[in-house]
């Protein structure tokens, strides 16, 4: 291939890239920053396995849900809502992801309220309403000028996430030995088998799944029905490459910081005990760059939620909600716990074990409908990509088991 062909197909591919690294952000919202905080000052390196297999796993998932996408031209709601014939299965299914859906809003506005209290001392029901009024604008940009410009601000708020989060870490970096030893996967109790339910939940996000299907969709609309699809599809395993290694290395970057700074320190279960105890540990300015990229992380993460919770009320119910409209609705029960005074870093984690239960309800259609040939054709899945599907959706419902007989007895 000449030259100037090859760069006119690499610069067409760059151009490609955007819908992953979009959903990619729900991977690093303030309930991960909650969970692998919490996990790592509690239980030092333990969890490290949690997080690297988490990862893994949602590099496949999140492939499956774009290729679903691309290849069909629908979200993964608009197929469910297509294929579920009984009108109260589909609301059945509907109350659920709207229940994840809003999980999702309640963990991303607390922690907008928290960072914005750390940097400038604002009131935390102040602060929710803030966050809220800044996602409604990033919001209107997507309404307004397209899904591409909207993938500029939300890639510009992850710049700025990765920076907050790891900067620490060039500070006092993790013991290398903690960090080899925490890949052995195993739990030292219940609140370590807490902690992996919520710092998965935060990781392989139902609403991620749903939103991805949605977003390439939306940016493919055009390209879907080509013969371009397969570039479509390279395009989007880089893609999602890239995005999974950002998150996956920032969701890290978050529990080896707690490990090796605050392991023991008292007050570091919360975001407030933490940043004030990052900033004793490590200097002023890292605590800063910490608050920055909460704010940063909840601002970017509210507005692709908001995206993912009117899509799953388009698809399943067809009914067709501004997305802006739902925002403000969607605000009032993270402005209710904060007006309630309730623990908001508890209310975090909390959220993303509501999340983990979510999981099997989108994972499971996902792998099913993206293995069959009468939905995708030729792009179907392979047997070892079905296989692995499976075997990823196993574990994570197990864990959710063992997690409801945990809170069932009390243990």
């Amino acid at each position: 291939m000449p030259k100037n062909l090859r760069s006119a197909s690499w610069m067409r591919s760059v151009w490609l890239l955007g819908p992953a690294l979009v959903a990619g952000v729900a991977y690093l919202d303030p309930g991960n920053v909650a969970s692998n905080m919490t996990a790592g000052a509690r239980y030092g390196y333990l969890l490290v396995w949690v997080v690297v297999a988490g990862n893994i796993m949602a590099w496949l998932i999140q492939y499956l849900s774009a290729k679903l996408g691309i290849v069909t031209g629908q979200s993964l709601p608009e197929v469910l809502g297509s294929r579920i014939r009984n009108r109260w299965a589909r609301r059945a299914y509907w109350l659920q992801a709207e229940l994840v859906a809003m999980a999702t809003d309640i963990a991303e506005v607390l922690g907008g309220a928290v960072a914005l209290n750390l940097l400038f001392g604002i009131p935390l029901l102040l602060g929710g309403a803030i966050t809220g009024a800044v996602s409604i604008a990033l919001l209107a940009i997507q309404t307004r000028r397209g899904p591409r410009h909207f993938e500029f601000v939300i890639i510009g708020l992850m710049a700025v996430i990765v920076i907050g989060f790891i900067a620490g870490l060039f500070v006092a970096p993790p013991d290398p030995a903690g960090v080899v030893g925490g890949m052995l996967p195993r739990f030292t109790d219940s609140g370590s088998v807490l902690l992996a339910a919520s710092i998965l939940g935060a990781t392989v996000m139902p609403h991620a799944i749903y939103a991805h299907s949605a977003l390439t969709r939306d940016r493919f609309a055009s390209e879907a029905g080509r013969p371009g699809i397969r570039m479509l599809l390279t395009a989007t395993r880089w893609d999602v490459t890239i995005a999974m290694i950002i998150a996956g290395s920032v969701n890290l970057a978050i529990l080896l910081l707690a490990a090796a700074n605050l392991s023991g320190v008292e007050g570091t279960d919360s975001l407030e005990g933490a940043h004030a105890a990052i900033t004793a540990t490590l200097g002023s300015i890292i605590g800063t760059l910490f608050a920055i990229g909460l704010l940063a992380s909840s601002l970017a993460s509210t507005s692709v939620g908001a995206y993912a919770g009117a899509e799953i009320m388009h698809g399943l119910l067809t009914v067709r909600v501004p997305v802006l409209a739902r925002r403000l609705v969607t605000l009032i029960p993270a402005l209710v716990i904060l007006g309630v005074g309730f623990d908001p870093t508890l209310a975090l984690v909390l959220s993303q074990v509501v999340l983990s239960f979510g999981i099997p309800f989108a994972l499971v259609p996902l792998v099913a409908l993206t293995a069959q040939r009468r939905t995708l054709g030729e792009h179907a899945n392979r047997t070892i990509t079905t296989v692995l599907g499976v075997v990823f959706a196993a574990l994570l419902i197990a864990l959710n088991a063992v997690l409801l007989w945990l809170v069932a007895t009390g243990a």
